[in-house]
């Protein structure tokens, strides 16, 4: 497993540096050994402190995965949530040498040598290397309240960095239990790093299960300084996750009620104007705290990519926005304030009126070119993402990443009740919120758990567009990636990435990268997901998506 071990000597060579070498060194320089760290640790639980936070750094670390290469889809999480929703039916980007997810939209980041796929890959066994790091820090025997909930928070990041590669590596859980997903590596020892094989889809949620069962309890209590570590809500949220991935709709909803006690929905006054960029709104339970300092580049950020009121950016300084794709745009009631989240045909939504640009003095920023200072929007380009600070035209890019909000939870809640034989109580929630939060006219017109679950896929795609749970929902789901109908001219996806995907499709899946192909033995070139062709504009006329008005 030399690839990982190569990975996990760069994630600890960043938590080394995030300690001032507190922890790793004395203080002439010379190495300390496993086993003292943990006498360190014992006695002085703070020393740990500094290791936490370089771990959850990692999720918004600019080039962390290539430090010298610079590239600017290389930030972290947020890169990933934005190369997975590019793969899905609903986000559409531009065709040009601008988009650093033109091989996304075009599944061509199914090649293995590739670096977003790799970027995708790295990101979490780092990641996983720096939790195990933690965890193996921590005696055993504790009983110290800091080191447990330390413990804790290792043990729940371990889970959401294997719960993000089993869901891309190997088709959903069920039906696919026995299949190879990706190596599992904890903090047990392993008689052969260098070949660590695929451990199955069950192995590897029995893992996160096992993780999360540990971490909730021992979360009990922990008040964190800000919404950038997960606490019991956010544990519990992880484990809504996973028992809706595995079928357990029961216990996801239990634990989706659990998660998102103590948080308020966004109202509708909160998303009718350009928002989703801040930690401190009521309904955001997890987020990725940036501020910045943080910010180490210009251009490899989140707000780069995907705002479209960014002053430093590609979306508005060379006009690669990011849109929602027209077939789901049509789905929306007029009566639904998320409608203006894109604005429309004549680039105008409500959400904008009468906000201003600075340096323009113009009636509208919608439909204009504003020469050198920001390109015209296009059709169904979103404005659901705030600049910094909400100043329209911020250069500054340090905006806050939603990783977990509370209406995630309410789907997950809504869904696991319908599939678990409560029908009534899940239409019941979900009028509730669609109604109150986001369309007054909403009514379910669900009558079975079936019908129920594609209303809240419905949902959920136009909730959470954006952030990262399109491609995934699609294929938990097995719904087909549709871009286009037959015979429909209409579609505003380019025509290179204008295809149709059966929810079979072996080319769905994410490959292993070559490097860790090339040093472990353990999975041979046979070994990884190679089926299907890569699809051209055109394909899979005839299929459908499976939503309805």
């Amino acid at each position: 497993m030399k690839m990982l071990n190569k990975l996990w000597i760069l994630s600890a060579g960043v938590a080394v540096l995030a300690s001032c070498a507190d922890l790793d060194t004395y203080p002439e320089g010379s190495l300390i050994t496993s086993d003292q760290k943990v006498d360190v640790v014992g006695k002085i639980p703070t020393r740990l402190s500094a290791d936490i936070s370089g771990m959850y750094s990692l999720m918004s670390k600019n080039n962390g995965v290539y430090p010298k290469d610079e590239r600017d889809d290389d930030f972290g999480y947020p890169s990933v949530c934005i190369s997975a929703d590019a793969n899905g039916p609903d986000f559409v980007t531009t065709n040009d040498n601008y988009n650093w997810y033109t091989i996304c939209n075009a599944f061509e980041d199914r090649t293995y040598t590739y670096a977003n796929p790799y970027i995708r890959w790295a990101l979490f066994y780092n990641q996983i290397k720096m939790a195990n790091d933690i965890l193996l820090s921590i005696p055993d025997s504790t009983d110290k309240e800091t080191l447990l909930q330390y413990k804790g928070q290792a043990l729940a990041v371990r889970a959401f960095d294997y719960l993000n590669l089993v869901q891309r590596y190997q088709f959903t859980y069920l039906g696919n239990e026995d299949k190879p997903a990706v190596p599992l590596v904890t903090t047990v020892p392993l008689a052969d790093e260098s070949s660590i094989p695929r451990a199955t889809v069950t192995a590897i949620y029995e893992q996160i299960l096992s993780d999360l069962d540990q971490a909730i309890p021992l979360l009990d209590g922990f008040e964190r300084t800000d919404k950038g570590f997960i606490n019991q809500n956010v544990a519990y949220g992880l484990r809504a996750r996973a028992h809706l991935l595995m079928g357990n709709y029961a216990e996801a909803a239990v634990d989706a009620t659990t998660a998102m006690a103590g948080f308020s929905f966004l109202s509708k006054a909160d998303v009718s104007v350009p928002s989703f960029n801040n930690a401190s709104a009521t309904s955001w339970m997890w987020a990725l705290v940036i501020t910045p300092v943080n910010i180490t580049s210009t251009y490899g950020n989140w707000p780069s990519k995907l705002c479209s009121f960014a002053g430093n950016s590609y979306t508005c300084n060379v006009g690669c926005y990011k849109m929602i794709s027209n077939l789901l745009w049509d789905k929306i009631p007029t009566t639904d304030v998320r409608k203006g989240w894109w604005v429309d045909t004549d680039l105008k939504s409500p959400l904008i009126d009468g906000q201003s640009w600075p340096g323009y003095t113009g009636e509208a920023i919608g439909p204009l070119v504003i020469k050198d200072i920001k390109m015209a929007f296009l059709p169904y380009t979103n404005v659901k993402f705030a600049a910094y600070n909400n100043e329209m035209g911020n250069g500054e890019n340090a905006s806050d990443w939603c990783m977990m909000r509370a209406e995630e939870m309410l789907f997950i809640q809504a869904e696991g009740l319908a599939m678990s034989g409560h029908l009534p109580e899940a239409i019941t929630a979900l009028e509730d919120f669609v109604k109150n939060y986001r369309d007054p006219s909403y009514t379910c017109s669900a009558t079975t758990p079936a019908e129920m679950q594609t209303e809240i896929w419905k949902q959920r795609r136009i909730e959470l567009w954006g952030e990262g749970f399109a491609f995934e929902d699609a294929m938990r789901l097995k719904k087909n990636i549709v871009r286009f109908h037959s015979g429909d001219t209409g579609t505003n996806w380019p025509s290179a990435f204008k295809f149709n995907m059966s929810s079979t499709d072996p080319w769905l899946l994410m490959r292993i990268p070559q490097k860790e192909i090339n040093s472990n033995a353990g999975i041979p070139e046979e070994a990884n997901n190679t089926g299907g062709v890569l699809p051209q504009s055109g394909d899979g006329a005839s299929l459908e998506d499976g939503v309805t008005d």
